[in-house]
């Protein structure tokens, strides 16, 4: 059974990479030669599936909000900056659960503010550069291997604050390629979102302010969750204290869960 999975998986991963590598390849359709008006050679409700897949929108693609305004008149520059910096801060919160894990295990992490500044930094820096590739479409990895990546990246953050009581000196550069990584998904779900006419760099940056508005919101959370923690337990905060009740047990629960997604992804979707 595993070598089955393992098969289909690997070869899902050969066809997606020779997708990416030969776009020509995905734009050939041989339904719109076989399905002319009046001479079609397949059945022609087949002819209608296949032109469904050509069709942009449908079930692939949502406008979350009209794009004019009631009198008819294009969007302007603020009110598509305001738009657009709501659906970032709900991709992160509530619908961004893995990379709200990501971010608490940077916070668990993190022995000091300024650990934590940086580490989230650099994170922001990485992400807002794919974000910005991905999404004028100078790269276009497939999600198939970018989201099994993502849920690794959060394991592996989780796991090494298992083993260093501090962060090791490579870790904002292993941040930053991850990072890199979440940038590609926040991509995904931007792409999917109904753009704006002319009005497409105002809508990723408003996008990417409410991705940082959230992450920023996860982890004034957490420090307030933790403040609470203590005033409730009266515990007298130490670091052997912080890292046995705090950082163990949560980084624990958040590797056990990216490494479940990242099997899930890759077996299971």
């Amino acid at each position: 059974m595993l070598y089955f999975l393992l098969r289909n998986q690997i070869v899902r991963l050969f066809f997606a990479l020779v997708l990416t590598a030969f776009p020509p390849l995905v734009s050939a359709h041989p339904e719109d030669e076989l399905c002319l008006p009046g001479e079609s050679f397949l059945d022609p409700a087949l002819c209608e599936e296949l032109m469904a897949l050509d069709r942009p929108g449908d079930n692939r693609s949502r406008v979350v909000t009209p794009m004019r305004d009631d009198s008819g008149e294009l969007l302007g520059v603020s009110q598509t900056l305001t738009i657009f910096i709501g659906e970032g801060v709900d991709h992160i919160l509530p619908g961004g659960l893995d990379h709200i894990l990501f971010v608490l295990a940077l916070f668990l992490g993190s022995t000091t503010s300024r650990s934590l500044v940086i580490q989230i930094s650099v994170f922001t820096l990485a992400h807002t550069i794919t974000l910005g590739l991905a999404a004028t479409g100078v790269i276009s990895p497939p999600s198939d291997i970018v989201e099994p990546l993502i849920a690794l990246s959060i394991a592996l953050v989780a796991i090494e604050n298992l083993f260093f009581k501090k962060p090791p000196r490579w870790r904002p550069i292993v941040i930053f390629l991850f990072g890199l990584l979440h940038g590609l998904g926040f991509a995904g779900f931007f792409g999917e979102l109904g753009l704006p006419e002319g009005q497409f760099w105002s809508a990723l940056i408003g996008f990417n302010i409410g991705v940082e508005i959230g992450q920023l919101s996860v982890i004034i959370l957490a420090i307030a969750v933790l403040s609470v923690w203590r005033w409730r337990n009266n515990i007298e905060y130490t670091d052997v204290v912080y890292r046995r009740f705090m950082i163990l047990p949560g980084s624990l629960l958040i590797g056990a869960t990216g490494s479940w997604w990242a099997m899930e992804r890759v077996f299971l979707n």
